[in-house]
């Protein structure tokens, strides 16, 4: 019986991400460089207005889990790579702001990054299948967020604007 191809497909995402970020995080730390949980949440905060987001929305846009994210801001902050203000509007809300040093750590991080990904992954697929991968990897997560699955939850999320 031939096995379903999405069954086949799924177990390939999960075995390529289970074999593929330690490959990239051991380059990334053999080159002296910021952990890849650091790496996102530098990244993401490098990318937001002001450099800084509030930790829920944080939460939501890093590739790992809530708490995962609150424990590696708490790791950036004793490192100097970022600061948390709070939110002066909200109480029981927090800022997790990027700093100067956390924005040179990011710099110094993605030519080491860029070619573990180039080396690791890139290498053994085409531009063309890299484009279309990353087309439909980008499908499955809109549908996916379409439906109110976040990185830290697996329930429908109520949505409110």
């Amino acid at each position: 019986m031939a096995e379903d191809p999405v069954i086949a497909a799924w177990r390939g995402l999960l075995v390529a991400h289970s074999r593929l970020v330690p490959a990239v995080e051991g380059d990334l730390r053999a080159a002296g460089q910021v952990p890849l949980s650091w790496y996102d949440v530098l990244l993401e905060l490098n990318g937001a207005p002001d450099r800084r987001l509030r930790m829920s929305e944080l939460g939501q846009r890093a590739v790992l889990s809530r708490t995962r994210v609150s424990r590696v801001v708490d790791e950036l902050v004793d490192a100097g790579l970022a600061e948390r203000q709070p939110d002066e509007n909200d109480g029981r809300s927090s800022f997790a702001v990027l700093t100067a040093r956390g924005k040179d750590a990011l710099r110094r991080a993605w030519p080491v990054y860029r070619e573990a990904i180039h080396r690791h992954f890139g290498a053994h697929l085409t531009a063309e299948q890299s484009r279309e991968l990353a087309a439909l990897l980008g499908q499955a997560a809109a549908a996916a967020a379409a439906a109110g699955v976040t990185v830290a939850s697996s329930q429908p999320q109520q949505r409110s604007y």
